[in-house]
């Protein structure tokens, strides 16, 4: 009977509410996936207390040389690499400060690796590589609350004495009894049945956005409103890049773009340019 009952606040995997999906018209059925996508936010304001419990204590280790590591499986295990990725260019941090690990590898980001998430000791593993140490954080990924990589990796992460939270859109998951500080955000069940890449998968998205956009903030690589630590990696980065330093020091186009190329970041180049001014 138990089994059942937690079968049935499995959310993620209620029936959709909507009928024969098939015989709508591409606009029945662009406008209904929006009005789903609406409730998203709500879903993740009302987990905004939770967000911050965590984001505190993080930004805490992270300025004591502590990493953040993403654990996930499938679309949430692909959202966390994506997260983690998009870090070191956009706030000119190291590769290894946050890691994202798919159940299954670096392969299951293209394609599904069959069983690669029910191995409850893998993440654990994977994670011992990177020499984890208490320093360290560890958030599980899970729209279900109920996969076993992610749960296996956070208990152990939990048990060595790490911080651990979790994102997940089921209340009163395994994975949010496992996680010291867990984050629910309920956003009810997919415009098709089960598919978290949807409704879940968008408030895990904004989540990780918030969670990393505001950490890197807390640890100076944002100046005002400006990334001026991003790594210079196209043509279009160095325009934006000078545009920040005639901003901010006044300079001519040819000015700011030689200075930038100097010193390979806005930070670098306004902190090298009043230094000289000083001199």
């Amino acid at each position: 009977m138990a089994g059942n009952d937690k079968f049935t606040l499995s959310i993620t995997e209620t029936p959709s509410k909507f009928m024969n999906l098939e015989r709508m018209s591409v606009a029945e059925l662009i406008t209904s996936i929006n009005r789903e996508d609406a409730k998203v936010h709500r879903a993740v304001k009302k987990a905004l207390p939770q967000i911050e419990q965590l984001v505190v204590r993080i930004i805490d280790r992270m300025k004591e040389g502590g990493r953040v590591f993403y654990l996930g499986a499938g679309t949430s295990g692909r959202l966390g690499v994506l997260d983690a990725s998009e870090l070191p260019p956009t706030f000119g941090v190291p590769e290894n400060l946050v890691i994202g690990l798919i159940a299954g590898g670096d392969v299951a980001l293209r394609k599904a690796v069959e069983n690669a998430e029910d191995d409850p000791g893998k993440a654990w593993e994977e994670l011992r590589a990177f020499n984890i140490n208490v320093k360290d954080t560890v958030i599980g990924i899970a729209a279900s609350g109920t996969t076993p990589y992610v749960i296996g990796g956070v208990r152990r992460a939990r048990e060595a004495g790490l911080l651990t939270g979790c994102i997940t859109c089921n209340p009163g998951s395994e994975i949010a009894q496992t996680a010291e500080f867990p984050i629910e955000a309920i956003v009810g069940p997919e415009f098709v049945t089960g598919s978290t890449r949807l409704k879940a998968g968008t408030a895990q998205k904004m989540i990780l956005n918030m969670i990393t956009t505001t950490i890197m903030i807390k640890l100076g690589r944002v100046k005002g409103n400006k990334m001026v630590n991003m790594q210079l990696t196209n043509s279009k980065l160095v325009a934006r890049g000078t545009r920040m330093l005639m901003e901010e020091l006044g300079l001519e186009q040819n000015d700011a773009r030689q200075l930038l190329l100097e010193f390979g970041s806005v930070k670098k180049a306004i902190d090298g340019h009043k230094k000289r001014s000083e001199e």
